[in-house]
């Protein structure tokens, strides 16, 4: 059980970790991957997040509304199914995306430190290997995004 502990050890203190990077810019640890992406894809559809994301997706509308709520993202409706957002990243969303990846970049960079480009290869490889295994095991039903 060695590996769940660490694991968990992981994911708790790197949360911490990036939340305190993150504090500055009004979101957190739960709410970056999801201001990335619209910002990435501008108008994507809210319920194209549950293919993306391994998350409730009750977690999916909290935060969304948490982020619009903050002046980072805005709804329209979608022209084609009125029951479906597409979401746009605000201006001032724009403005900070570049700082909020610089601050992933350097949590990752923690917790990858004194890796080989190799072992990080590696340990990434692997780490998607146990997430896909658990999520079949639970029969999640994901889209692959890399």
């Amino acid at each position: 059980m060695k590996l769940l502990k660490w694991l968990s050890i992981a994911d708790r203190f790197y949360k911490i970790y990036l939340d305190k990077q993150l504090a500055p810019f009004g979101i957190n640890s739960s709410q970056y991957m999801f201001l990335l992406k619209v910002c990435n894809s501008p108008g994507i559809l809210q319920d194209s997040l549950l293919d993306m994301f391994y998350v409730h997706p009750s977690n999916i509308v909290r935060t969304i509304a948490a982020l619009d709520k903050q002046g980072l993202i805005t709804r329209s409706p979608n022209d084609k199914d009125k029951r479906t957002w597409k979401l746009y990243p605000t201006s001032r969303a724009q403005s900070m995306i570049e700082e909020i990846r610089a601050a992933c970049e350097k949590t990752e960079a923690v917790l990858l430190q004194g890796f080989s480009e190799t072992e990080k290869d590696l340990f990434a490889d692997l780490l998607q290997r146990a997430g896909k295994n658990i999520t079949a095991e639970l029969h999640i039903r994901r889209k692959e995004e890399e």
